[in-house]
């Protein structure tokens, strides 16, 4: 799963905290990746520490290649894939609801 993410996003702080829950309950059998763009590395990182988010890695994409890779127009998206690396799901999941059960529908 990847979560596309800014640090200046009060809809990504949001989700923070269930992201990493769930990066967490499905470590070992699940990867999460968080996709930050929009802004600075300095930013991103100080994003990452300050809200809880160091369980699970994180790519800083300023110049916004993987955004663009996977046609995200718009900072928390999530794209949840199947083990082929096919999107199940993309979309917003407002403060991560639902992640679990998408997560948890691909692994039977």
């Amino acid at each position: 799963m990847l979560w596309f993410w800014a640090p200046w996003c009060p809809t990504c702080k949001g989700q923070a905290k269930e992201t990493a829950r769930v990066a967490a309950e499905y470590a070992g059998r699940a990867n999460v990746v968080g996709v930050a763009g929009l802004d600075r590395k300095d930013a991103m990182r100080t994003f990452v520490s300050g809200n809880g988010l160091d369980g699970f890695p994180h790519l800083a994409d300023e110049s916004g290649n993987v955004w663009r890779k996977f046609a995200v127009t718009q900072q928390s998206t999530y794209v949840v894939m199947d083990a082929t690396g096919r999107p199940t799901h993309t979309g917003v999941l407002r403060g991560g609801e639902g992640l679990a059960d998408k997560v948890r529908e691909l692994l039977g």
